[in-house]
């Protein structure tokens, strides 16, 4: 059950509403990596993807709330960071979190459950590049590898994400006060999947 293929069969097998709200606490834990570089970078509009996410939030649990995804997508597109001009390792976290928010907002406008599974490997390839870039052992791929993956970021990582789809598998649209608690928690965590706090100032 806690094996790869097993981790991703169940994310697979949840229905789509499921599916999306799974994705969309991974990008809640991400948003943090882009809302740190914005400020470090005085990037402007950068509250336009904490609101895009509490639209993703309130359409899981209200029916009434309708997406325009070409509109969100396009704003998305705009704030998107140039790693070009940017000589800082956190451009690249950055991106990934406002691409996991688009990839949600496309998979949901397409109709291609199979995007929404691929947020999970997303953040957990942010862990793994961060850990690489952070520590950078001289170690061949395979070693290399085998420290990402005992590493201890990497480990939490994958045991929050499983925590996540245990409850996210016993949910519906009906949960609405649980649905607001998980966003709330993980809202006012403030970290990120890389360890990004906020508050660390």
């Amino acid at each position: 059950m806690t094996s790869k293929q097993g981790f991703f069969s169940r994310i697979k097998a949840l229905d789509l509403w499921q599916k999306t709200l799974f994705a969309t606490c991974l990008a809640e834990r991400m948003l943090p990596n882009y809302l740190l570089f914005a400020e470090i970078t005085e990037a402007e509009g950068s509250d336009k993807a904490v609101v895009q996410l509490d639209m993703l939030w309130q359409s899981l649990y209200s029916k009434e709330m309708k997406l325009n995804h070409e509109r969100m997508m396009n704003q998305l597109e705009e704030m998107m960071p140039d790693p070009q001009q940017h000589e800082f390792y956190g451009v690249y976290p950055a991106t990934d979190a406002l691409m996991a928010i688009t990839t949600i907002l496309t998979a949901l406008q397409q109709k291609v459950e199979s995007d929404l599974v691929n947020i999970s490997k997303l953040s957990s390839s942010t862990v793994a590049a961060f850990i690489e870039a952070s520590e950078a052992p001289e170690l061949e791929e395979d070693a290399l590898e085998d420290f990402v993956f005992a590493h201890p970021l990497m480990q939490e990582e994958r045991d929050i994400q499983n925590q996540i789809l245990a409850l996210v598998e016993q949910m519906s649209r009906r949960d609405i006060e649980d649905i607001k608690g998980l966003r709330k928690e993980l809202r006012e965590s403030g970290v990120s999947n890389i360890g990004v706090s906020l508050s660390e100032e």
